[in-house]
Parts: C-alpha cells; structure tokens; sequence
C-alpha cells in the first residue's frame, strides 16, 4: 500500500473510531437520564424499550468484531431473537451487553492496519471489504442510538430531560461563543465558507 494509501487508510480508522466514541457517548448521555424502572418502558407496543435496543446493539457488534478478520461476523452463539425479547434484564445486565459489544468493536478498530482496510469478510455469508463492513455497523449502530435517544427522551419528559446537543433557540448564543465574532460565521456561500 503506497504513503497516501496508508495516510487515508489510517485517517479512515481514526474517523470511524472517533465518531463511534461520540456516538456511543450520546447514547449513554440519554440513558443515563433514564430512572432504571424505565430500561424495559417503550413508547408504544410496536416499539422497542431502550434495554431491547442495548442488548441488540451489544449483541450485534458483540458478533460482528469478534474474531472479525476470520469468522463470519454472524456466530452461531449469537442469539438476535433473544436480544429483543422482553426478558427483565436488570440495567446492570443491559450495561455489561452494551460494554461488551462497544470494547469489541473498539479493540478491533485499535487492532486494525491499513492493509487490512482491503480484506474481505463476510455477515451472514455475504462478502464486505472491511471498510464497508465497519459503515455496515456505523450506520446500524447510529440508527438505533437514535431511537435510544428519542425513546429516553420521551419516557424522560420535557420538564426533566437534558439536552445532548444544542438546545433549540440556542444556535445564536452557541455560534457566538463558538465563532465569536459574527463576521466569522458561515454565510452559506461554499466559495467563501472555507
């Protein structure tokens, strides 16, 4: 692989890695706002309660980055079905799922070389570059992190819930301290905005 294949290939792994550590902290920022009586609490009967989505999100990247290089990212020990019943799993038991998945995904990441990027492996029997395989589980992944967070969000309540991100009406105030001065903000015009 030349330098700049190496470069972008590295650059990849520490975006991929970067991102994911944001989103997984989103997440936790919303579950944590959670009362632990509310983990298995959904929003309506075809919705999934945020313990059912911890336990799929652990269980699936638990699967996909074990063994990633070598085994098919879907093992015979995984239980998918399993992850969405409605079993009373105690918040303790859905952490320990969640970490589990996310130490997997990230010590695979850390372990990962830039010719690696262009290896084959498969889910399901189906064959992904890893490049594509890791989007695979980025895109997946921040999917259901949005669920989690509109669902803690909602179960939460208004009057209790903290935001994650940029409170609403509070871009201006959140620019300015960003920027500073106004003339510094983006005008739109990608001629002048870079």
């Amino acid at each position: 692989m030349s330098d700049g294949n190496t470069e972008i290939a590295q650059l990849f792994l520490r975006h991929a890695t970067g991102r994911s550590r944001y989103d997984r902290d989103l997440a936790e920022r919303a579950i944590r706002q959670l009362p632990d009586d509310k983990y298995h609490a959904s929003t309506d009967p075809s919705s999934n309660s945020v313990g059912v989505l911890m336990k799929h999100v652990g269980g699936n990247l638990t699967s996909r980055f074990t063994d990633f290089l070598t085994i098919d990212g879907e093992k015979p020990w995984r239980d998918r079905d399993g992850e969405f019943a409605l079993a009373q799993a105690t918040p303790a038991d859905l952490w320990s799922a969640w970490d589990e998945g996310w130490s997997a995904y990230f010590n695979t990441l850390d372990s990962l070389t830039a010719e690696d990027l262009a290896k084959t492996v498969l889910i399901r029997g189906m064959p992904h570059t890893v490049i594509e395989s890791i989007l695979r589980s980025m895109t997946h992944v921040a999917y259901h992190i949005g669920q989690i967070v509109l669902t803690c969000r909602q179960l939460v309540g208004e009057d209790r819930w903290q935001t994650l991100t940029v409170a609403r009406g509070e871009s201006r105030a959140y620019n300015q301290r960003v920027w500073g001065d106004d003339s510094l903000k983006p005008t739109g015009d990608a001629e002048t905005d870079r």
